[in-house]
């Protein structure tokens, strides 16, 4: 088995188990992690048994892998110096901050033929991956996502933080493409949007509510799939998975059964599958492509609220509403 050498680029709290996760794959060496808080980069280095690093250009020539678990506004020019070098790339939710930056990564990627995946972990959640086969044709989609309010993250909205984990699941889920968007939210605690809400209707006729909130007094996590006469309820924290339907078709009573589901380390299955990727050379769950459709959803969502449309906006693949 060819042995591929593995770096992170920023170790803070969800770097830290990227990193921690190479180090139980066999075939991967982890060969260095880069922050630049040169303590924090070498307590890391330290507990893991690797090299540290301030600078990501570092780690050129030396990986054939990495997590890049930066901020997003970092995203594009540290994913495409790696892809440049010929080092294939899980870069971490949101894929770039502008939809341009997404297409250059992404044209890279294909042209040098490198796995560029994208960090939308929920894809891998046994509750998801359970009722995803199930579904036949979902008419109508709840998802709502909260928690109480932490410094972490501010540095984007909670559109791109919380909501475009469930904008992606939705996608994916829907069968279709988004057709229009219609949205409302408000900024709270800091100058960005912290709270959202926006419905979104796909070109099947599929309809889908979404809510996320970081200035919640719970955390939640939860998604409701309609679909025919059968209810689906995922439950991301718990990893869950229920089915209701009508007890001898009597719609007034929805008896609920849990699903058979198998608790998993959704990052380790994530980064267990990007390895994969790179060693047989098949496109990853979540690609470059789908993190696109991912972040153009959300941009059409943040700039609805930002201007104050209340009317129903039309989704465009190229990011023109």
């Amino acid at each position: 088995m060819q042995k591929f050498r593995a770096g992170v680029i920023g170790v803070g709290y969800l770097g830290q188990f990227h990193a921690e996760k190479y180090t139980k794959l066999d075939g991967v060496e982890l060969a260095g992690v880069v922050d630049p808080d040169k303590d924090r980069a070498n307590q890391a280095a330290e507990k893991l048994g690797t090299r540290a690093f301030v600078d990501a250009r570092a780690l050129i020539g030396a990986v054939d892998l990495v997590s890049i678990v930066a901020p997003t506004v970092l995203h594009h020019r540290i994913c495409k110096e790696f892809l440049l070098a010929g080092v294939h790339v899980l870069l971490e939710k949101p894929i770039t901050s502008t939809l341009e930056e997404a297409d250059e990564l992404i044209g890279i990627a294909d042209q040098k033929m490198l796995v560029l995946q994208i960090g939308h972990i929920e894809r891998f959640n046994p509750a998801i991956r359970t009722i995803k086969p199930l579904l036949r044709s979902p008419r109508y989609m709840q998802a709502e996502r909260s928690a109480p309010f932490t410094v972490r993250c501010t540095d984007v909205n909670v559109i791109l933080d919380l909501m475009i984990h469930d904008l992606d699941i939705l996608c994916d889920l829907a069968g279709a493409k988004p057709r229009k968007v219609c949205s409302a939210g408000v900024s709270v605690i800091t100058k960005e949007l912290d709270t959202a809400t926006a419905r979104i209707v796909f070109e099947n006729g599929c309809i889908a509510d979404v809510s996320a909130s970081r200035v919640s007094d719970e955390k939640k996590r939860l998604l409701k799939i309609f679909d025919g006469r059968v209810l689906y309820t995922a439950d991301y924290q718990t990893q869950k998975a229920y089915l209701s339907e009508p007890a001898n078709g009597v719609t007034t009573t929805f008896p609920s059964r849990e699903l058979p589901t198998e608790r998993k380390d959704t990052l380790f299955d994530e980064i267990t599958d990007f390895v994969a990727c790179v060693r047989s050379g098949k496109q990853p769950l979540v690609s470059g492509r789908e993190g696109r459709t991912a972040l153009a959803l959300a941009r059409l969502i943040t700039d609805a609220i930002e201007q104050g449309k209340s009317e129903f906006a039309s989704f465009d693949e190229r990011g023109a509403s």
